[in-house]
This record gives structure tokens, sequence and C-alpha cells, in this order.
């Protein structure tokens, strides 16, 4: 009986704070070089949808505590990397602009970085403001807006159902960008290899839990498609290596959505 709960303890503290881990490193090395180029600030959106909805689902369908403090944990640590990256670039575009200045000779000129907010609702900028607070306001809206439309629908079995299989697709489809540009320059150069293999232990781990703990069928099967997508990653890495298709170069990194 101890021996069994003391495994579940754990595997319920893997799956809560399983998902940061990757980020942690990344977070860091933003920190270390004051450059989030490497990042896509997208992830970001993409995991704070999924697990907004994913907690909105289990307001019409029942699923494990620690699946819901995981996208808790997780909302959370996507929001303190927007905040880290927001204020890096703008420290960047500023350093940028003041190099300008000083090549042009312009130093008696205010030196000012044009500010994209949210309020201005121009797509043209979106998910790339200029405050962290713009973000926070977009992340409350749609929270505001999915909240209302999942209150008016809760009794409808098709949308709850529905709602729960968007959440969980969103955050299985992480991954294909990666896949898709591996494709597209026939090289994983660039990618790196052990956020690769973290990923699939970690999702393959994630569906065996949601397997063993008989969670909604939506939560395996996109636990199921991720792990597909992580392992066809890896098969692109030993197919581009085993058979190079064009000559590696020194200068062109490919960047992940997922892994940075």
């Amino acid at each position: 009986e101890l021996g069994l709960l003391t495994v579940s303890w754990v595997a319920s503290v893997a799956i809560i704070f399983g998902g940061v881990v990757p980020y942690i490193p990344q977070y860091r090395d933003i920190r270390r070089t004051q450059n989030a180029e490497g990042f896509s600030t997208y992830v970001c959106l993409v995991l704070l949808v999924a697990n907004i909805l994913r907690i909105l689902f289990r307001l019409g369908r029942y699923f494990e505590t620690p699946l819901l403090w995981q996208s808790i944990i997780m909302i959370i640590t996507m929001l303190i990397m927007l905040n880290l990256c927001t204020s890096v670039r703008m420290a960047t575009e500023l350093n940028t602009k003041r190099r300008s200045f000083t090549a042009t000779d312009s130093k008696d000129e205010e030196i000012k970085v044009p500010k994209r907010l949210f309020l201005d609702f121009d797509w043209n900028y979106f998910w790339s403001w200029s405050r962290f607070v713009d973000y926070l306001q977009c992340v409350l809206a749609f929270m505001v807006l999915a909240a209302y439309v999942t209150y008016l629908l809760l009794d409808s079995v098709l949308f709850v159902e529905s709602l729960g299989f968007l959440a969980v697709f969103t955050e299985a489809m992480l991954g294909t960008p990666q896949l898709y540009c591996n494709y597209r320059n026939k090289s994983t150069e660039g990618m790196s290899i052990k956020m690769v293999l973290m990923w699939t232990s970690g999702d393959t781990f994630k569906t065996g839990y949601f397997l063993l703990t008989q969670a909604p069928m939506q939560f395996w099967i996109c636990g199921l498609l991720q792990v597909c997508v992580d392992f066809a990653i890896l098969f692109q890495v030993y197919y581009y290596s085993r058979y190079p298709q064009k000559p590696i170069s020194h200068t062109t990194h490919t960047t992940s959505a997922k892994a940075l």
C-alpha cells in the first residue's frame, strides 16, 4: 500500500512539473545571453491557449487533479517566459536604435522605440507587443471570452468533448513546426537533440499516465499523437545524418518552436 502510494505521488509530481522542465534551461540561457531570438513566443501562445481550454474542459468533464495543476503551472511558466522575452527584446531594440543613432551622429535626438500595444488591435503586431502587460491583457480577454462561451454551452456534451479535444490537440501539435522545418531544410542542423529526447521521454511518460489513470479519451489519443511526432523528428535526425541532403552550413541554424 505504502509503495503504491509513493509511486502514485511521484508520478503526480512528475506530471505536474515535468512539462515545464525543458523551459528552465531556455530561461536561464536567455537571461545569460540577453538574447531571445532563438525562442518563439508563439510556443507560449499555443501552450497558454491549450492549458486555459483544458482547465475549462474540467468544468464539464472531470479529470485527475494533477493534470489540472499541470495546466496552472504551465500557464504561470509561459507568462514568466513572456515577461523575460519581452524585456530582453525591447532592450535589444533600444540598443540597436542607440547604435544607429551613434553611427549617424544623432546623439542629441531622443531615442524612442515604437510601442506596439494590444489595445491598438493591430493584427500586424499580434503577439509582438512592447509590454508584458499587453500579453496579460490578451490572455485575460481570451480567458473571459472562453469562460463565457463555456458557461453558455456547458450542458452540451458535444461542446465539452470538442473543447477537451481542442485543448490537448493544440498542445500535441507543438512539435509539427519543427518537423516541417526539418523536412523543408532537409536537415536537422541547429536543432537540440537533447531537447527532443526530453520531449519524447516526457510525452511517453505522460501518455502512459493518461492510460493508467483512465483520463478522458482526448488526452491519451493526443498524447500518442505527440509521441509519434517526437519519434518522427528523431527519425529525421537519423535519416538526415545518415543520408545528407545538402552541404552542412555553419552559419544557418534552424530553431525549434517547441524546443526553444
